[in-house]
């Protein structure tokens, strides 16, 4: 399974390289590492080694099949040509800690939106660019960690719900862009075309996502069915920002298996920016520049990672499995469970 990280702040901007590259747990960090707080003692089987069994399984320390990251910046719409930040994106498919643009671009970047993602490709999908999350839709970015089960048996009719515009934008060939697609087909829907310019509620895209996922389940249960089977369960760690508002859910379609992991926190950004005391790696030590700023003067923000990226345990939280977060524009949190019936 892939891994990922979300920063979103309406006040704080993080600086990419303290947030993705320094941390000794650091996203970039993460192709060959696991860190996984919590998981062992929220989430045991009645056999133990069954439950190491499904976190090895849904949480592999091996991936090495391409970086992508998405950051927001407002440099169109100072230019008249839009309304709020739109996405930049870079994605490679080497490691990360050997790229030296990946390295100058975080370097030199801040943003109040960003969106990182490092894949373990499934099944035989190709390992391409156009392969690697984020995959952005407008001003929409949308990653995934898991997998949609069956997908070769349902692409071809995942594809025929599409909308002429939203398949007209998917580049690549994984489950989770065309899931991504299905999605905005459904926004578009309701909305209008091109849908994926504007900012919607949270509460709609929510609802246009749940409806997506309920469609694939549909799709998956009709494929089954004619080779007398029962459907296996999908995974769907799944993020999506406008680069102001943030959703995402840990979902898994099963009485008793786990998505997954995820995690949030409110706390973490501040041991991740250099001009504030504290340390993602170390305690009682400052991040090596002088105190810039009082840690009580840290804008409000919220940070979802497949795993923590700072030492403290207690500044993160496991989120409960088939649950979504909803971030608004002013920070404030709503969760709610994730309402597909399976």
């Amino acid at each position: 399974m892939c891994r990922w990280f979300a920063y979103l702040s309406a006040t704080e901007p993080c600086l990419l390289e303290d947030v993705l590259i320094l941390p000794d747990h650091a996203i970039a960090k993460q192709v060959h590492d696991r860190y996984l707080p919590y998981l062992f003692h929220y989430e045991p089987d009645k056999d133990k080694d069954s439950t190491k069994k499904e976190m090895s399984l849904r949480n592999s320390p091996y991936n090495l099949d391409g970086l992508g990251l998405v950051w927001y910046s407002s440099a169109r719409a100072d230019f008249g040509e839009c309304d709020g930040p739109r996405p930049v994106s870079y994605k490679i498919l080497r490691q990360p800690q050997t790229d030296p643009v990946f390295q100058s671009l975080c370097a030199g970047t801040t943003a109040h939106a960003v969106f990182a993602h490092i894949r373990a490709a499934s099944g035989a999908t190709a390992i391409t660019i156009y392969n690697n999350h984020p995959f952005t839709f407008g001003r929409y970015a949308f990653m995934h960690n898991g997998v949609v089960a069956h997908f070769d048996q349902i692409k071809r009719a995942l594809a025929l719900a599409l909308s002429d515009e939203a398949h007209a934008l998917v580049k690549g060939t994984t489950d989770s862009e065309m899931l991504a697609a299905l999605f905005f087909t459904y926004l578009e829907e309701r909305r209008g075309a091109r849908v994926w310019e504007g900012q919607h509620p949270l509460e709609e895209l929510k609802h246009c996502l749940e409806r997506a996922i309920e469609t694939v389940f549909k799709l998956q249960r009709e494929a089954m069915e004619k080779v007398g089977k029962t459907p296996d369960a999908s995974s769907l760690n799944i993020a999506i920002t406008d680069g102001e508002q943030l959703l995402a859910i840990r979902f898994r379609n099963h009485a008793t298996e786990h998505p997954p992991s995820l995690y949030i926190s409110t706390r973490a950004g501040v041991a991740l920016n250099r001009k504030f005391p504290g340390h993602p790696d170390l305690e009682g030590v400052d991040n090596g520049v002088q105190n810039l700023k009082a840690e009580s003067e840290h804008g409000d923000h919220v940070i979802i990672a497949s795993e923590p990226t700072t030492y403290k345990k207690e500044d993160w939280e496991l989120i409960p499995k088939n649950q979504c977060i909803m971030v608004e524009r002013d920070m404030t949190i709503h969760r709610v469970p994730v309402g597909v019936l399976y």
